[in-house]
């Protein structure tokens, strides 16, 4: 006790302890470079959704335009098959009206009790594979005439259709495709939805590249008035951002035709003048003034083994392309998800309409046109109806041949800087389905950079070694197996499909909601969201008068 006192009286008492203030936390950058965004479930720029209409002098506009940017597609694909069959002009105009007919029905039947999503169903180019092959199988032959030729190869192709068709009716109405595309997660749709527009970049400026004195001034003419000139005025703002499109193509196409009269074009080479020139594609002279498309107008089909194998891989892929262009015009016209059980039925209606093209002659099946879906993007109007009044645009011009072949005449350049465009905006839809997952997760980066480079990159090796006659770079002895696994990895988003799906569900996820599945889920089933009905529900609403003990 003393010790203390003493030690007390010797020292001074210890001073008394400051406590630190607690350390500012640090800063959040995140916060202080402005508001974070939340999640946004459904674009709120539209002007018109799903199921809103405009009025019907813009609605009919507004169709035509659909029908102009799905005919471009549709010109190029007979453009460059036709000849290489050995069709004529007449041959040519023929396949347009039968493409563009089959296009009308499609689309009128995927909008009334297919997917009901606001998706034009244009020609599609995963065929292209299975088309050489056969074209490659009568080249040796020798025929009377090459019309003949041309005649064998259309029946062959008419066969191989309607054999290849029932997969995907089987894989639709069996509900097989549904319970595959649960596997899906917004990871997986982002190069999934990202390829099927950037894995058609050899549509955009390389095609433009044709012809770079129509199709530069279209580009740019395009986005100068489209984004520019619509601040001007109030009422320019509304013309502009819709219709800046066929303004555009009114202007070039005048362009063109002022140079192809006054002589620009006749000394150059072939190519260029085919590209150039309003008056190359003989279609006017040559497509009939009435004539209905019917089934077997070619003769009875073909139906051959080999050829059958190549046409199913591609209603395989066409059905992969069309599940990611589905999920793109969901977000572009204001619709949740697409969800499982409305996948299926989709692309079992997609069977049907192959069928009906292996009957009524159709030189490729079709598939949900990507351009189109990137036109809801462009005009900010994502109405089905719209696309419901396009379909009569199609089937009108593809009865009327003179008429359609007038508008068919557009030259190739002025739909690829277009293309340029409204590819670039489904590219980028499929980006915004990040913000559902955890974007900071490295699991999900690896996932996201492998998908997007190998999706680009193999189809990338596949199409440079793939010869002129369709042989692709796998060769084995099996004819089919070739054919088969060629058009599979020779198309980007079937590519992204397969390596994100696998990885994205074997790699494990630190925390559940990294993947976006909480979001997702509703989505997948038909009483999982109550929106769900109110987008995908057929337009009589049959079960409504049907007693409940029926149901």
């Amino acid at each position: 006790m003393g010790e203390t006192e003493n030690h007390q009286h010797h020292h001074h008492p210890p001073p008394p302890q400051v406590v630190a203030p607690p350390a500012a936390p640090p800063p959040n950058f995140a916060l202080s470079r402005g508001p974070t965004w939340t999640p946004a479930e459904q674009l709120h720029q539209l002007q018109y959704c799903i199921h809103s209409n405009p009025s019907w002098p813009q609605a009919l506009l507004l169709a035509f335009q659909h029908f102009i940017v799905n005919l471009g597609t549709t010109v190029l694909i007979a453009s460059t098959m036709v000849p290489r069959m050995g069709g004529n002009h007449g041959d040519k105009a023929r396949v347009i009206q039968v493409l563009l007919f089959m296009s009308g029905i499609n689309t009128l039947l995927q909008t009334l009790i297919g997917s009901r999503l606001p998706t034009v169903m244009g020609v599609s180019f995963a065929y292209t594979l299975p088309l050489l092959s056969i074209i490659n199988d009568y080249t040796d032959e020798t025929f009377a005439t090459e019309h003949d030729r041309f005649i064998r190869g259309i029946r062959t192709i008419q066969g191989s259709l309607i054999v290849a068709s029932f997969v995907n009716i089987i894989l639709g109405y069996s509900r097989a495709w549904g319970e595959l595309t649960r596997f899906f997660t917004p990871i997986v749709m982002v190069p999934v939805v990202c390829l099927v527009g950037l894995g058609l970049f050899a549509r955009g400026f390389p095609l433009l590249g044709n012809c770079v004195e129509i199709g530069l001034p279209m580009l740019i003419l395009l986005i100068i008035s489209q984004q520019y000139l619509k601040r001007v005025h109030s009422r320019a703002h509304l013309i502009l951002e819709r219709f800046a499109l066929l303004i555009c193509i009114g202007i070039v196409w005048a362009f063109a035709a002022i140079l192809t009269v006054s002589g620009a074009y006749n000394n150059v080479k072939t190519a260029t003048k085919l590209s150039c020139r309003t008056d190359r594609s003989y279609l006017m002279s040559s497509a009939p003034w009435i004539k209905i498309p019917y089934p077997f107008q070619w003769g009875t089909p073909i139906f051959r083994a080999s050829h059958v194998f190549g046409m199913i891989g591609a209603a395989l892929v066409s059905s992969a392309e069309s599940t990611a262009t589905y999920f793109a015009a969901a977000r572009l016209s204001g619709a949740t998800a697409p969800p499982a059980h409305v996948l299926s039925r989709s692309i079992g209606l997609q069977g049907i309409g192959m069928l009906l093209e292996g009957l009524f002659g159709s030189l490729v099946g079709t598939t949900a046109s990507v351009e189109n879906v990137g036109l809801l993007g462009l005009t900010h109007i994502g109405s089905r109806r719209v696309v419901q009044i396009s379909t009569g645009f199609m089937i009108f011009f593809s009865i009327f041949g003179k008429f359609g072949a007038f508008f068919a005449s557009i030259p190739l350049p002025i739909f690829a800087a277009i293309y340029c465009i409204l590819l670039g905006i489904v590219a980028a839809c499929g980006i915004t389905f990040i913000q559902f997952a955890n974007s900071n997760s490295m699991r999900n980066i690896y996932v996201l950079g492998v998908s997007l480079f190998l999706g680009l990159s193999i189809p990338q090796y596949f199409v440079m070694n793939t010869t002129g006659d369709g042989h692709g770079p796998v060769r084995t002895n099996a004819g089919w197996f070739n054919s088969i696994l060629n058009t599979f990895f020779s198309s980007p988003a079937t590519v992204a499909i397969i390596v994100g799906t696998v990885l994205d569900n074997t790699l494990e996820a630190k925390q559940v909601d990294d993947r976006g599945i909480p979001w997702w889920k509703p989505f997948q089933h038909s009483k999982g969201d109550s929106r769900t009905e109110e987008f995908y529900s057929y337009p009589l609403r049959i079960n409504e008068y049907i007693p409940t003990r029926f149901l």
